[in-house]
């Protein structure tokens, strides 16, 4: 691939968390990475910092082709990618000799009494494995608390075949209820055992609430240390909560099916899990889908997958149910000892599984869309024609002047009338054209009464206003992210800013209605319509980047109220905390020692300034991530 292919290739890559493979001409596997966010990371290998670096400026000379996997978390790229490495052993990542996987917590259910180990070792014992978890630490201190608390005993005795004379220290201190000498027998053992197995399987909300109490408690105390254990316990029981997933060792070989669909053309991305590892992908493009039943495509992908390819696994997890399943069974268990199953889950770890596939394939169907058919060719006029269909489609739905290049949209967001904010992004031929992007904070609306309609006339009349004073060109089409009364607000702030002339629709997210202006009644496009991709993907950019706005004013707002709420800190001590620091966010990155050399600041107060803003932010964290 030209290197102006490649750039315009990672330029579409998501700021999700992933992991990137580069290859070299041949198609070999040059080096494997994990990523926060892939396009970031892998744009800066083709940078001017990476030629600073002999070995990288040798990668990226070879480098021809980049593949990335979408993943949920961070947590799971950095999985994926120990995994890929293992397998592919590429020549640009180091190598491990005594390399060592990560770890597992493992509950013994097969035995009468089970016990609760941590191991590396994956064995079909009839055990329950939970993880692997990437942060040790946090894992390990969450586990021994939840030991403490359901009294699990930690001896090595094959119980009841193997026992002692008489129970150990453990039940001396409150840490076991000796079953080993009848003192606990084994039906209520295994109810305790099954509370456990809830919290590790993700049930840990009262668990957290409790500890979340008695760290409040330590800390009105001043026993500073003990909150701060209980803090990383906090920390851990989330460890525990994110990472709920339940390895079973039956079926450990499957491939897993991801289809997405984008008006004619569909993606569909294969999963190969071996020994429970996944270890790679095959990837099928589609044309022509539009009258096509899911199921169809299914079926003429899992045919062009497997009829030909030597591997077959035992199990094929799919996402719609297809006609020729059975057919398609028998043909593969001929080619196999032990037969083939292809099943639709609906839930658990095989769902997501399956989840996984679709988030990949959507990925790859939007960046093919944004580059159009220069991906893997040359010809960018043929970039420019597949474009050409969702605007001419816009155009004749909305009775447009002529197929739009240019969309701006608008959003705004909120909570309870505090921090609102608006944005505006503009899309270029259906790509975000972020030079364009602009968030303007509300001024007009009182504090503690949100009023939608008044903030989008607000922002859309600052908007043009100010566009307008600077010479600077109009978009094609404006979109509001609402119904009817958005776009009247739109429409008297554009009134207001002397653009009257541009078209405007409203874009309401129940039924996906697009409302016009003098028009009763709505038009609605079909669900695999592409004009309407065009739509839905601008609002939701817009949506996105308006909330991104929000949530970062909120943060600044609630880590200095934090900051004025510590006993000790007044206006004047906070005044040179931030003088010093530069925001409250600085001030939580600093040491105690750092913190206690500020004129008034002692190390007492120090503390309660770092336990405050660091147990703030991670309670924000965790809104975040439920959100």
């Amino acid at each position: 691939m030209p290197p102006e292919e490649l750039r315009r290739m990672v330029a579409a890559l998501p700021r999700r968390p992933g992991v990137y493979l580069f290859r070299d001409e041949a198609g070999e596997i040059l080096y494997v990475g994990k990523a926060k966010a892939l396009r970031d990371r892998v744009r800066s290998y083709f940078g001017k910092e990476a030629a600073r670096s002999p070995r990288t400026a040798r990668l990226v000379g070879r480098i021809r082709k980049v593949e990335t996997f979408v993943t949920g978390s961070e947590a799971e790229a950095l999985l994926l990618e120990s995994n890929l490495v293992k397998e592919h052993r590429p020549p640009f990542n180091i190598q491990l000799r005594d390399d060592k996987s990560f770890p597992y917590v493992k509950v013994t259910v097969g035995e009468p009494f089970p016990r609760v180990l941590v191991t590396r070792r994956l064995v079909p014992d009839g055990s329950r494995y939970f993880g692997p978890f990437t942060d040790v630490g946090a894992m390990r201190r969450a586990l021994r608390l939840v030991m403490q608390r359901f009294r699990v005993r930690t001896c090595h005795y094959a119980l009841p075949r193997q026992a002692p004379d008489r129970p150990c220290l453990d039940y001396h201190i409150d840490r076991c209820r000796a079953p080993c000498v009848g003192h606990q027998d084994e039906a209520d053992y295994r109810a305790m055992i099954d509370e456990l197995l809830g919290i590790l399987s993700g049930g840990t909300s009262e668990l957290r609430r409790e500890v979340r109490e008695e760290m409040e408690g330590a800390a009105a105390r001043l026993d500073f240390e003990r909150a701060a254990e209980l803090r990383d316990v906090l920390a851990g029981l989330a460890v525990l909560e994110r990472r709920q997933t339940s390895v079973d060792f039956r079926g450990g070989d499957r491939d897993v099916l991801g289809v997405a669909v984008d008006g004619g053309d569909a993606c569909c991305v294969l999963l190969r899990v071996r020994d429970g590892l996944l270890l790679g992908r095959e990837v099928r493009f589609f044309e022509n889908v539009e009258e096509g039943r899911p199921g169809s495509i299914v079926d003429a992908a899992l045919k062009g997958f497997h009829l030909r390819g030597p591997d077959v696994p035992p199990e094929i997890l799919v996402p719609e149910e297809f006609e020729d399943r059975p057919l398609l069974e028998e043909v593969l268990g001929d080619r196999r000892a032990g037969g083939v199953r292809i099943l639709r889950p609906q839930r658990g770890q095989k769902r997501r599984l399956v989840d996984l596939a679709a988030t990949n394939a959507r990925h790859l169907l939007e960046e093919r869309s944004s580059l159009g058919p220069a991906v893997g060719r040359a010809d960018v006029a043929e970039s420019d024609a597949r474009l050409a269909p969702p605007a001419a489609r816009l155009a004749e739905g909305l009775d447009l002047p002529a197929p739009p290049r240019d969309i701006l949209c608008f959003d705004i967001s909120t909570l309870g009338g505090r921090e609102s904010v608006g944005s505006a992004v503009w899309l270029r031929e259906g790509r975000p054209h972020r030079s364009e992007y602009r968030r303007l904070r509300i001024r007009e609306t009182p504090e503690g009464r949100p009023d939608d309609y008044a903030a989008m006339q607000e922002v859309v009349g600052r908007y043009f206003r100010r566009r307008v004073r600077e010479g600077r060109s109009l978009p094609d089409l404006v979109l509001i992210d609402g119904g009817r009364g958005q776009l009247g607000a739109a429409l008297q702030g554009m009134e207001g800013a002397g653009v009257s002339d541009l078209p405007v629709a409203a874009l309401a997210k129940r039924f996906e209605e697009v409302w016009l202006p003098g028009r009763p009644q709505a038009v609605v496009f079909a669900g695999r319509d592409p004009a309407l991709h065009w739509l839905q993907r601008a609002r939701d950019e817009a949506h996105r980047f308006a909330l991104g706005y929000n949530r970062l004013l909120r943060r600044k707002r609630t880590l200095r109220s934090v900051l004025r709420d510590v006993p000790g800190v007044g206006p004047s001590r906070e005044t040179e905390l931030l003088r010093r620091f530069g925001s409250p966010a600085g001030v939580a990155q600093r040491s105690v020692e750092e913190l206690a050399a500020v004129p008034g600041i002692g190390r007492v107060t120090a503390r309660r300034i770092l336990e405050a803003l660091r147990t703030d932010a991670g309670e924000r964290e965790e809104e975040d991530a439920n959100a």
